[in-house]
């Protein structure tokens, strides 16, 4: 994943864990976090759950989590990679895995999530943010595409956690998943409920960081939308334009503007001549002018096809 999306991802995670959470929230959250990100460990013949980050302040609030709610030893460590993977990695080392993964209802055998754990749409936030911070990233704003996603390592798992988020604040979210190499991902593309998203999870500044630069960005695009449709009905009128003045200057050569019945066609076609660069509004302008009557674009754009119908008529195409 590139360096700013991690960043920007990374923002999101410590913002959230700076926050201020109720001991109800704290549960799900835990649960969801040790689903994903938690594995038993044996060390001197001691068994105990380990779980792992890249965040010292995640670290730290499942240090403070754990301890307030449930009182067992913890420990922390870390690591760092080698080459050029020289990330450090912290360890949170929890006694009493049976104890917690139970009361957690944590059964890593199982793909559901526990419903008890998710009832109502408060725990059921709490249980997603912590399957964020556990297995989530978010693409930053001026990335190309905007996308959210949690990667677990179960289809069933991952199938229970899309229905979790599409279920949460009134089927609000359009969660999807799909398989990549061997994870499956829970995903979010649609910025408006990346947005939403963020906002359920508290993380407000960074939701107002995303939402400026989605402005900015579709400002942008918007204004390259209208210079494109300014180009395209340029040209769109610049090749009419040459049509109407070649068909005009055909019945100028063979049949003489004089001889048009029609007194509206005729003006139009003198004026087409005479104002070669003139768009339609400017010749129905000039038309109203001359006739001391109000003459429209569209009644411009009716003549000319009328014209049009007559030279094909008369000449033919070619």
């Amino acid at each position: 994943m590139p360096e700013q999306t991690a960043s920007f991802a990374r923002n999101v995670k410590e913002e959230v864990a700076r926050l201020e959470w109720e001991d109800e929230r704290k549960r799900p959250f835990l649960s969801a976090y040790f689903r994903i990100n938690g594995a038993l460990h044996i060390g001197n013949g001691h068994e105990s759950l380990l779980l792992s980050t890249e965040s010292a302040q995640i670290a730290k609030v499942l240090y403070s989590f754990v301890t307030s709610l449930y009182g067992v030893p913890a420990r922390f460590a870390y690591t760092k990679g080698m080459h050029f993977r020289k990330r450090v990695q912290y360890h949170v080392l929890l006694d009493e895995p049976d104890y917690l993964l139970g009361d957690l209802e944590v059964d890593y055998f199982s793909g559901k999530i526990p419903q008890n754990v998710v009832k109502g749409d408060s725990l059921a936030s709490a249980y997603l943010t912590g399957a964020f911070l556990a297995g989530g990233s978010v693409n930053d704003p001026h990335s190309t595409n905007y996308h959210l996603e949690i990667a677990v390592n179960d289809e069933q798992y991952a199938r229970w956690l899309m229905h979790l988020f599409n279920k949460v604040q009134n089927n609000h979210f359009d969660a999807k998943m799909t398989k990549r190499r061997k994870q499956w991902i829970v995903y979010l593309k649609k910025s408006e409920q990346i947005a939403d998203f963020l906002i359920l999870m508290g993380a407000n500044d960074s939701c107002l960081h995303f939402e400026n630069v989605r402005v900015d960005r579709d400002f942008a695009n918007n204004s390259n939308r209208l210079n494109n449709l300014d180009t395209a009905n340029f040209a769109k009128t610049m090749k009419a334009s040459e049509r109407q003045k070649k068909e005009v200057a055909y019945f100028a050569e063979e049949v003489g503007l004089e001889n048009i019945s029609n007194p509206k066609m005729r003006l139009l076609m003198e004026l087409r001549l005479s104002h070669e660069d003139a768009s339609l509004e400017e010749l129905a302008n000039l038309m109203s002018e001359e006739l001391a009557s109000t003459v429209t674009k569209s009644n411009v754009n009716h003549l000319f096809r009328a014209i049009h119908q007559k030279y094909e008529e008369t000449h033919g195409t070619k």
